[in-house]
């Protein structure tokens, strides 16, 4: 076996240290570090054949730490919102870390892209990180343990993401890479043709909080069942968008084929994500506010990219309408996410 080169990533203010590692073949150049099990890095080729960064980033875990946010991290216990930052299972009520407004946000204040994972194997193509999540973490009942594997393959990256529990608890892993194809000077996504496999998505309430409802996507912006540009459609006016400031919404998937096309018409590049998840959460990176920048000293503006992130519906705790986000102990969690990479 042939481990992965790796190599320092930088420290946190408290003297932790991170470490990079490269997964690379002929045609694509993958960096993920152990702090967040974030994706930094993806390089991939255009039309071409040259080879540039397609997903937003930075130099050094300090960044990650100080401004990173959920950039290019896995996310856990539970993606996306919670709402009121407590649910019920099985009759007990658990209050959860409150990180934004009343609200739990991707896990909580401490969620997985904000803590150390350990690296269990770095060999042939494949990283393969673990986390043990303690009985209570961020209200979160049960010791849940935690896998995450990463494996390059000709032109795709997948990702497999396996839980175990001790407790009855709820959960709903995923990662938040933010994509740009045109590369790191382009400027925004807006002029990315987009098809995503959805006829429905879920509608939100001011604070981003689905109410319940699973609506058809014909004859509204959400309709990207044929391919069409997000500039497009993201200012029309429509109440679902003012709430999101733009995209920030659940996509309810399909059975065939991708989940989501994404396609740079200017370089060529395409991204599909394929994946077993019942939704994906398509972000406009709306409240990106230009304060910090990333990979080529570019700064980050209000959709620099698009962040892609297959998962369990948000808020399920709450909608007995929506698939369940339940654990129990002796069931096994496990969801793919491919990303694959192209041109046309």
């Amino acid at each position: 076996m042939t481990a992965l080169p790796s190599e320092p990533f930088g420290q946190l203010p408290d003297g932790r240290a991170a470490t990079l590692f490269t997964l690379e073949n002929d045609r694509l150049r993958v960096r993920i570090t152990d702090f967040g099990g974030r994706m930094v890095s993806i390089e991939a080729p255009d039309r071409d054949g040259h080879r540039d960064h397609v997903l937003l980033g930075f130099a050094d875990v300090a960044a990650y730490a100080d401004y990173g946010g959920s950039f290019g991290c896995l996310l856990g216990r539970y993606a996306n919102r919670i709402a009121g930052a407590a649910f019920t299972l099985d009759g007990h009520t658990f209050p959860l870390s409150k990180n934004s407004g009343d609200l739990t946000l991707h896990g909580g204040a401490l969620g997985f892209n904000r803590v150390f994972w350990t690296v269990a194997s770095a060999t042939d193509a494949t990283l393969v990180l673990t986390h043990v999540s303690p009985d209570g973490d961020q209200g979160f009942p049960g010791e849940v343990t935690v896998q995450a594997t990463y494996r390059l393959d000709a032109d795709s990256l997948s990702l497999t993401l396996e839980a175990r529990t001790t407790k009855p608890t709820v959960i709903n892993l995923s990662a938040h890479p933010y994509f740009n194809l045109g590369g790191p000077t382009r400027g925004d996504v807006l002029g990315h043709e987009v098809t995503i496999a959805a006829k429905a998505f879920l509608p939100t309430d001011a604070a981003q909080l689905p109410f319940g409802e699973i609506r058809p996507v014909a004859g509204t912006p959400f309709d990207f069942r044929t391919p069409a540009l997000l500039g497009a459609r993201i200012r029309q006016p429509d109440p679902q968008l003012y709430h999101g400031l733009g995209y920030d919404h659940c996509f309810v998937l399909g059975t065939d084929g991708p989940a989501i096309r994404v396609h740079d018409p200017v370089s060529g590049r395409v991204l599909e994500i394929h994946t077993d998840q019942p939704g994906i959460q398509v972000y406009t990176g709306n409240k990106l506010t230009g304060t910090f920048a990333g990979h080529g000293g570019v700064v980050y503006r209000q959709s620099a990219g698009l962040a892609l992130e297959p998962q369990d519906f948000p808020d399920a705790p709450h909608h007995g309408n929506f698939p369940s986000t339940t654990l129990r102990p002796g069931e096994v969690y496990r969801r793919m996410i491919r990303y694959r990479f192209g041109t046309a």
